[in-house]
């Protein structure tokens, strides 16, 4: 966050005050779900969190605001601020980068009484926003189950093959869902737990649009509501007074602005006119590190090993990428270690899984086959 927050910190010998006064600097990476949490994110010694002011930070303008109809990051990004799911990755200064532990969300629980049969079993008392048409009406088991439905029957979905093992979602109940398998699937919980494509919508907010495209879709459970969508310019959101999590989140509202000219970003971040760093993952690129260790010297800096795999995707259904030859020759054009050197912090290689994946990634003399 920035300056302009008044709490204290005193983990790892500095204040929060200085720490905010200072900034959030190289790697230090913060999501908008950090938010929910900030006993965790600044120390119990701190005392009770104030509410107020107003988070501004480095945003992207959406594609459009329909999860279902695109997989784009700037669109999902944006939308996590208004929608919630049934379980979600726990966040917090707790959980070291490259950890996915999933914790329930909108679900209280789960059980699994079989390998193809899943139970959730809903909070009680969760409001949609106070926005026609759903007017914050509680969320039921039949909110739950439309999401997914329409996530495998929208046929633009890329994301539709993350639940073809799940033929079909019962309501057992007001606040129970089940999920049948058609095999064994260890991975769903997990994906339930995706911020793409697995955001909970209200069935009823669908209707009047016909998609989710608009900005005035955006109707969800989730900490914040869309307040204004400025085309290339920014989202801003209000804090959502009813939010299932109690008393949370404490800031009045975000403004996601769109920095797309990084020297720009740099210099509202210097001046303190945006509140976390100024590139993605709200974190300084390495590149500018020095002149910035130079004209603010104390500046807190951590680094952290990046858990985004990067990749080369091509069209096999059409030509030339469609012939195995023509990938083999593009590999084959790749210079692995002149990447390695120009991008890569420190000259680290990226193998097939990304870094800060710690307890997943392999070395590339472990990969077999996959290391061609």
């Amino acid at each position: 966050m920035g300056p302009q927050h008044e709490h204290h910190h005193a983990a790892r010998g500095i204040s929060r005050r200085e720490l905010l006064q200072t900034g959030l600097a190289a790697g230090l990476t913060l999501s908008a779900c950090s938010l929910d949490r900030p006993h965790l994110l600044w120390g119990r010694e701190g005392g009770s969190p104030k509410r107020g002011r107003i988070l501004r930070v480095c945003g992207y303008d959406p594609v459009h605001f329909d999860p279902h109809l695109t997989i784009h990051f700037k669109t999902n990004t944006t939308l996590s601020f208004a929608y919630s799911t049934l379980v979600r990755y726990k966040v917090g200064i707790d959980v070291p980068p490259g950890t996915f532990t999933v914790e329930p969300h909108l679900a209280e629980r789960w059980e699994q009484p079989d390998d193809t049969t899943y139970l959730f079993h809903l909070r009680h008392g969760v409001k949609w926003h106070n926005k026609p048409p759903v007017n914050g009406r509680e969320l039921v088991a039949e909110d739950v189950k439309f999401p997914y439905d329409r996530c495998l029957s929208e046929k633009g979905n890329a994301d539709r093959h993350l639940l073809e093992a799940v033929p079909r979602v019962e309501v057992v109940d007001r606040y129970t869902v089940k999920f049948v398998l058609k095999e064994p699937y260890v991975w769903l919980v997990d994906v339930l737990a995706n911020p793409r494509s697995m955001w909970i919508i209200a069935p009823e907010v669908v209707q009047p649009f016909g998609d989710l495209r608009k900005p005035e879709s955006v109707i969800g459970t989730g900490p914040f509501m869309l307040e204004r969508y400025e085309p290339n310019v920014k989202t801003v959101f209000k804090r959502n007074p009813e939010y299932f999590l109690t008393d949370q989140p404490y800031i009045d509202g975000v403004e996601w602005l769109v920095l797309e000219d990084e020297s720009t970003g740099l210099a509202m971040y210097r001046t303190g006119q945006i509140d976390a760093g100024p590139w993605h993952w709200w974190v300084v690129r390495q590149t500018d590190l020095e002149a910035l260790k130079q004209s603010h010297p104390k500046l807190v800096y951590q680094d952290v090993v990046s858990n985004v795999t990067g990749a080369i995707y091509m069209r096999t259904d059409q030509p030339p990428f469609n012939d195995v030859r023509g990938r083999r020759a593009i590999s084959l054009a790749v210079d692995r270690q002149g990447v390695i050197d120009a991008v890569y912090l420190k000259g680290q290689p990226t193998p097939a899984i990304a870094p800060g994946l710690t307890e997943w990634s392999l070395p590339i003399d472990q990969l077999g086959v996959g290391a061609r």
